[in-house]
């Protein structure tokens, strides 16, 4: 195939041309960066090409000494970064330098606020670095060649960064991948030479390999010096690195343009010497739930860069974690499957896990508010962590924050030792009710009884809080309890005279439960005199291990096949609308009178009505009878 016929022009998608015109003038007052990312990107690609090499030496082709390159030219008006790295070929150019027009760009878009300090956050950790270039540059050519390929493989990507693209099979005498920017009109400061290094020596000093420049020396113009000091940063003892230094890394490692919200810098020495450098990120990044989505922790060894992304480092709940390993103790050749089975890696992680654990811990007691901000981004997350994390079960419920009717607010700032804190006398269990939404579990009517004696429930409406439930059945010597399902037992909370009055009123409508009954027939496991409804005709009680209404309803959506489950119906006595039911002669309006609170308590619940027409029919009719 000749190289003309290898060349065409492809279109951005509409969503892409959206964003980098929301880049560019976003990152604008910023626009350095674009140095930062590129080497980053850089180094990135001779990290990979030592670890591939690692088991395939002719890579190298006689060239293992790694470096990068950074020059300009004045009279063309460019800055050309370069290096020898991996390099690409046509089909990871196409994937890799058309990372936003993936799939996810829409999903991005949908998390933008419109506040410009938050979006360029958001910018930064959808991983758009290499078109931080467009900021400075009207036209960027990158010629890149696979380490491995041969000469004429090579591939060229040429774009203004407007419309459209061009790729093109090209010749290049050596591996790795040359990025030519060609700068837009004022943009002249980033041609001269001390600007350049003093860019380099502020965001890419920890680099660990030489970043090169040609030499300012004069009689050595055309020789190239190292501009950086080229040390692994985390190496360095803790007390020699500076706050502004552990940002700049975290901006590196993590490919993110903001600041970290905390880090954690651990040195370990003894029967295993590693190190560890982990951080939080301030934004959650757009993607965090998707769990199949690898992040964030890179594992090196002895200083080299065996694979990014090392998900045996780190939980899933702690997919969020940005940061490195470097182990003294795993060989050079370790691979995914040696790490799945290795006792220093599980040894490395549990370290880990409880490092990143006493962080939070440590921000939670001395840093309310800023460990506030922190749930707010990933609340949801952690609270995966006691199902996946049996072994610091304990430590995750007490960084869990929720919801509760002692505040009356969807704010999730109630700690399970504060709930104990504030238990009534004689109260054994905490109380909970989960919901799909703040507003359907703060006006649910399992709560009518609980609000009437002042007893708090903790109001959890995150899709995950089912999940985290059913993995959490105590804490500190209490039981969780829903206050939705099974019988309802207050224990010491509830009297002598209250439960005798139960039982006579239980005898006394026991015929009235039993029309009930026959009138629902199959559509329920049992019709009983509720206990817990103050205000309300009914509701629907569900057993102690069964799934909530409403999520039910999400898995079945889903297309899941779940068990037939039967709730149980409530009915509270008292209500004037039972009473003019139980008035009722008439079997048949009795029958509608019955599939009416039925189908209330199902709306209650979250519930969707198999026939909402027949419904509005039985509504209406029942409505007019009064009259």
């Amino acid at each position: 195939m000749t190289t003309e016929t290898q060349k065409e022009t492809l279109e951005f998608q509409t969503e892409v041309r959206q964003l980098l015109g929301l880049m560019i003038h976003s990152l604008y007052s910023n626009k350095e960066i674009f140095l930062r990312e590129l080497i980053s990107n850089a180094s990135d690609a001779c990290d990979k090409l030592r670890f591939e090499a690692l088991s395939n030496d002719a890579l190298y082709d006689g060239d293992s000494d790694l470096r990068l390159r950074v020059t300009f030219d004045k009279e063309a008006r460019t800055v050309t970064v370069s290096d020898n790295g991996i390099g690409m070929s046509r089909e990871e150019v196409m994937d890799n330098i058309g990372t936003i027009a993936k799939s996810g760009t829409r999903q991005f878009f949908e998390s933008l606020t419109g506040d410009q300090g938050k979006d360029v956050e958001l910018i930064g950790q959808f991983g758009v670095g290499f078109y931080s270039s467009f900021i400075v540059a009207d036209k960027v050519t990158l010629t890149t060649r696979r380490a491995g390929a041969a000469a004429n493989e090579a591939v060229q990507w040429v774009s203004s960064g407007e419309g459209d693209y061009t790729l093109e099979a090209v010749d290049k005498d050596s591996r790795g991948t040359e990025v030519v920017l060609h700068l837009r009109d004022g943009e002249d400061e980033f041609l001269e030479d001390y600007r350049l290094r003093s860019i380099i020596t502020r965001y890419s000093d920890h680099i660990s390999l030489p970043i090169e420049m040609v030499s300012a020396e004069e009689g050595k113009e055309n020789e190239f010096e190292a501009v950086n000091s080229a040390s692994a940063l985390w190496k360095r003892p803790r007390k020699d690195i500076s706050e502004d230094e552990y940002k700049e890394f975290y901006k590196h490692v993590a490919h993110d343009f903001g600041e970290p919200m905390a880090w954690s810098h651990n040195q370990v020495e003894g029967t295993q010497c590693y190190t560890s450098l982990l951080y939080i990120p301030k934004q959650a990044p757009f993607d965090l739930y998707d769990r199949d989505r690898r992040h964030g922790i890179k594992l090196y060894v002895r200083r080299v860069f065996i694979m990014d992304d090392a998900e045996n480092l780190m939980p899933q709940y702690l997919r969020f974690v940005r940061g490195l390993v470097d182990s003294d103790d795993l060989p050079l050749n370790v691979s995914r499957e040696i790490l799945q089975k290795n006792k220093f890696i599980d040894s490395i992680r549990a370290a880990s896990v409880k490092k990143v654990l006493g962080l939070l811990e440590s921000m939670a007691g001395s840093e309310p508010e800023k460990y506030a901000e922190f749930w707010s981004q990933y609340g949801a997350v952690i609270k995966e962590g006691p199902a996946e994390d049996y072994a610091n079960r304990e430590r995750i419920a007490k960084l869990l924050r929720f919801a509760s009717t002692h505040n009356n607010s969807d704010v999730q700032d109630v700690t399970l030792e504060d709930y104990i804190g504030r238990m009534k006398e004689g109260q054994e269990k905490i109380y909970y009710i989960t919901s799909d939404s703040y507003t359907a579990a703060c006006s649910s009517p399992h709560l009518e009884v609980f609000r009437k004696k002042g007893i708090e429930v903790l109001l959890m409406h995150d899709r995950v809080d089912e999940w985290l439930v059913s993995h959490l059945a105590e804490f500190d010597g209490k039981s969780l309890v829903s206050v939705a399902k099974g019988d309802l037992d207050l224990g010491k909370l509830q009297d002598k005279d209250e439960q005798e009055a139960a039982k006579k009123v239980e005898d006394e409508h026991k015929d009235f439960i039993k029309r009930i009954q026959d009138a629902l027939g199959d559509d329920v496991s049992e019709v009983r005199i509720s206990h817990r409804l103050t205000d309300s005709p009914s509701c629907l009680v569900l057993g102690a291990h069964e799934m909530p209404v409403h999520m039910q309803q999400i898995m079945k959506q889903a297309g899941h096949d779940l068990p037939d489950s039967k709730p149980a119906l409530e009915v509270n006595p008292e209500h004037a609308l039972v009473k003019r039911m139980e008035q009722e002669t008439d079997d048949g309006r009795f029958g509608e009178w019955s599939r009416l609170l039925f189908e209330q308590a199902m709306l209650s619940e979250g519930g969707q009505l198999e026939d909402p027409v027949a419904f509005v029919k039985r509504t209406n009719s029942l409505l007019i009878g009064l009259s």
